[in-house]
């Protein structure tokens, strides 16, 4: 994983920041306070952040989903980005990273906009199911377990309405599913994932290399 897009030198990223990225300082505290664990890696990047931020209000979106919290950057960039009634359900099952979100939406001032459901990932959708959520939701971000993205897509998809969106972060996993050389489980669960989509008639599909590589799938 990285936490800067891929493929670009140091010089060219640094200017698409300096020209581009419009990050709030709450964010920014939180990107630099979770630089400091040993886990920092998981970070999205704040180019990626802003990205969805902004796909949210071309959505209209009101209800979203955010599948793998860390520390909470993702799910603070959309809440940032809904409406004053808009909600994100948003999963994980570590108290211990999602402590720290947890602060930064109170001194964000979205924390009630965020329901946080500390369970596997998989039991949060399949209630949201069972409870007739289906169609219900307008994006679902999933940045968690890689050999469950399938699973997470299938439920995704489920649980987003028709022109909803669903993004999908580490898809090109620093570029080891470029490489047949390479044949460890996770890369391959990523390789089979990346190819489902690819030919799965029921979304409108991009996949955009920034940060580590972010599919995009509209439902149609």
């Amino acid at each position: 994983m990285t936490k800067k897009t891929i493929g670009l030198e140091k010089n060219l990223y640094n200017y698409l920041l300096s020209v581009s990225l419009r990050e709030p300082e709450i964010l920014n505290q939180l990107r630099q306070e979770t630089a400091q664990l040993p886990m920092a890696i998981m970070q999205i990047s704040p180019e990626q952040g802003q990205l969805m931020a902004l796909l949210v209000k071309l959505l209209g979106a009101k209800k979203t989903l955010d599948i793998g919290v860390f520390t909470g950057y993702s799910s603070l960039s959309v809440a940032l980005a809904l409406p004053a009634d808009g909600k994100i359900i948003a999963c994980d099952v570590s108290e211990e990273y999602t402590n720290i979100a947890r602060r930064y939406w109170e001194k964000a001032g979205v924390a009630d906009q965020i329901d946080l459901q500390i369970a596997p990932a998989l039991e949060t959708l399949d209630k949201l199911l069972a409870a007739g959520e289906g169609e219900n939701f307008d994006f679902a971000f999933i940045d968690a377990d890689k050999g469950n993205y399938e699973n997470y897509y299938e439920r995704s998809l489920q649980l987003i309405r028709p022109g909803g969106l669903i993004a999908i972060d580490n898809v090109l996993w620093s570029g080891k599913v470029a490489d047949p050389e390479i044949q460890d489980n996770q890369t391959k669960k990523i390789r089979a994932f990346n190819q489902k989509l690819h030919q799965d008639p029921r979304i409108t599909l991009s996949l955009v290399p920034i940060a580590d590589g972010l599919t995009l799938a509209r439902k149609n």
